[in-house]
């Protein structure tokens, strides 16, 4: 196959997690994957040699979503290497628990600049480089509508996420791109897992009516339907992939 032939996804934050999770899928599924990752390499290489093992194609590429010569570069080598930009994916994201207070701006700036600032900037250069019948795919979260303590500064960059997304998605009119966000609950997830008890831990799970924590691989099969040919009439959606957890 051609690289010209060939569909192609860049899948940001994919050396860890559900973005691991999603560049995994997207492969399977026959696209080339671009895997962006913020520092860990070897983590990223991992996922590129996963890929690679099971027959597929990707190439990783170091770049920070919050600085804008970073994405442009992101996008550059993407099409570079494999001709064409189909599917955009942007899962990179941080999440500090930090209270409403002035004492944690640091806190609330830091996870403005990688979650919406980087959407941003991520958002803007896919609607520039995808092809036609292309796909753009935002991460948010579910505990938008929980409204829970010291998730103040997460869930405000989540929901400026959730509002590009509808206007980017107006944007793109008559361009044959759809554009949607996906909003996971409670994943199983060294980000989620870091800093919890046990108790807390099985808490979270109750509060579904599935009663468990979902799987990375459980919002990469949601991604992989949106950026599928079963997608192309689901735009300018926020797509709750939670177990009924709100």
């Amino acid at each position: 196959m051609n690289k010209d032939a060939t569909k192609t996804a860049i899948i940001t934050g994919a050396s860890r997690g559900i973005g691991q999770a999603i560049a995994l899928r997207l492969a399977a599924d026959g696209f080339a994957v671009v895997v962006n990752y913020a520092g860990n390499a070897s983590k990223a290489q991992e996922t590129v040699t996963a890929i690679q093992a099971a027959g597929g194609k990707a190439i990783a590429v170091q770049g920070d979503v919050a600085r804008p010569e970073d994405v442009a570069k992101l996008f550059a080598t993407g099409k570079e290497v494999f001709g064409r930009i189909d599917v955009v994916v942007n899962s990179a994201g941080v999440m500090p628990m930090a209270t409403i207070n002035d004492s944690n701006l640091d806190a609330f700036d830091k996870v403005i600049a990688t979650n919406l600032r980087g959407a941003f900037l991520v958002l803007a250069q896919a609607a520039q480089h995808v092809e036609k019948g292309g796909r753009i795919i935002a991460l948010s979260t579910s505990v938008i509508a929980k409204s829970f303590p010291a998730y103040g500064p997460y869930i405000a960059s989540k929901a400026g996420v959730e509002g590009l997304v509808h206007v980017l998605a107006n944007e793109l009119r008559g361009r044959d791109i759809t554009v949607n966000a996906i909003a996971p609950g409670p994943v199983g997830t060294e980000l989620f897992f870091n800093g919890k008890t046990e108790e807390q831990i099985t808490n979270i799970a109750k509060m579904a009516p599935m009663e468990r924590i979902g799987t990375p691989e459980e919002i990469a099969a949601a991604v992989a339907f949106l950026a599928g040919p079963d997608g192309a009439w689901v735009n300018s959606q926020v797509l709750r992939v939670n177990g009924g957890y709100v």
